[in-house]
């Protein structure tokens, strides 16, 4: 017989977990619909003609695929625009005009790191990974 710890854990509901950099719009792994939601953020993630793929639409698994190698190779082209803006600019436009354009590719290639976390995460949910809250 279980002793009282063993068996009030099993009746406790257990919270979804998600971890940090998980998007907000997808739903935590295993709460209901929570693939529709991945897909839909992932098919976001990628360029609107992915859509018309049918196994794209019905394997979450392949699109979190195609998504991660999408948005992998728009991480590395922003890192490359950052790194020669301004050689590539500087006879063409005035050096505050050079500037706001670093300052842009910079921001930009942040927001695609994070998004690279985010449609990492998703695939390991996809792929079965558990993530358990770290004490």
């Amino acid at each position: 017989m279980a002793n009282l710890a063993e068996r009030s854990r099993r009746s406790e509901p257990t919270q979804a977990y998600t971890p940090p950099g998980w998007p907000a719009r997808v739903r935590p792994p295993n709460t209901p619909d929570w693939e529709v939601t991945a897909a839909a953020f992932l098919l976001d993630c990628c360029p609107s003609d992915y859509r018309a793929y049918p196994v794209l639409r019905r394997h979450p698994v392949v699109l979190a695929r195609f998504a991660a190698e999408f948005v992998e190779s728009q991480v590395r082209a922003s890192a490359d625009g950052l790194a020669g803006v301004r050689t590539s600019l500087a006879d063409h436009v005035a050096p505050e005009v050079v500037q706001y354009a670093a300052e842009a590719w910079a921001e930009q290639g942040a927001r695609l790191v994070r998004l690279r976390r985010e449609v990492g995460l998703v695939e390991e949910a996809l792929r079965g990974k558990v993530f358990v809250r770290k004490l």
